[in-house]
């Protein structure tokens, strides 16, 4: 399977690009700025890339949406609680001091244990709000992975200081929807480095 991370834009945001091996087919996960980069490795690896996946509606996940959508052709999804984000992308970028474009409407929604298919691959979606309510992570279980967006970092957890934040629900939702997962688990987070759910039940301050 084609699993490749880009780090995007000036938060460092982790971006996915994720293809089956044998159909070619696959997704883009948080393009949140470089889109040529993302372009790159799509073409790199020969990919079609059939979704566009915002694990949530944060600026600096979601800033290069318009550009991906235009390079690819894809349909865009976000879980509906996240979607009105969109509106105000470039105006919550104008606050930190980054020039960003709000991003196209959703074709469509995240829902809680859908599959999304490409190619041989799928993943599952695992609506897990707290760092904001439409926040959601996607397993991968054949692969052992599971992409976590901005709900579960390495030895930390996403904030939850800003509008629609709640600790929480953020607690609740890793310990309901996470730590149920194999401990072997690898962890991909928004930012920083991978880890395990094993390290994160036995090490994580917040646990």
């Amino acid at each position: 399977m084609v699993f490749e991370v880009i780090v995007v834009g000036p938060l460092s945001v982790n971006c996915l690009v994720l293809g089956c091996d044998e159909t070619r087919e696959g997704v883009v996960v948080d393009p949140g700025g470089d889109v040529e980069s993302i372009i790159q490795a799509v073409r790199r690896h020969g990919l079609n890339i059939r979704y566009i996946i915002n694990t949530h509606g944060h600026f600096d996940h979601v800033g290069g949406n318009r550009q991906a959508v235009a390079a690819f052709g894809a349909p865009l999804l976000i879980h509906q609680a996240d979607a009105p984000m969109f509106e105000r992308v470039a105006d919550v970028g104008r606050m930190y001091g980054i020039p960003c474009e709000n991003s196209p409407p959703a074709d469509g929604f995240l829902t809680e244990g859908m599959e999304i298919g490409f190619g041989g691959s799928s993943m599952k979606v695992l609506h897990t709000p707290g760092h904001t309510p439409g926040g959601c992570c996607l397993y991968l279980a054949k692969e052992n992975k599971v992409i976590t967006g901005d709900t579960l970092f390495a030895d930390s957890i996403g904030r939850t200081d800003l509008p629609g934040g709640s600790h929480d629900q953020l607690l609740a939702s890793i310990r309901g929807k996470l730590f149920t997962l194999p401990d072997d688990v690898v962890v991909y987070p928004g930012h920083g480095p991978e880890t395990t759910i094993s390290h994160e039940k036995r090490h994580n301050p917040y646990f």
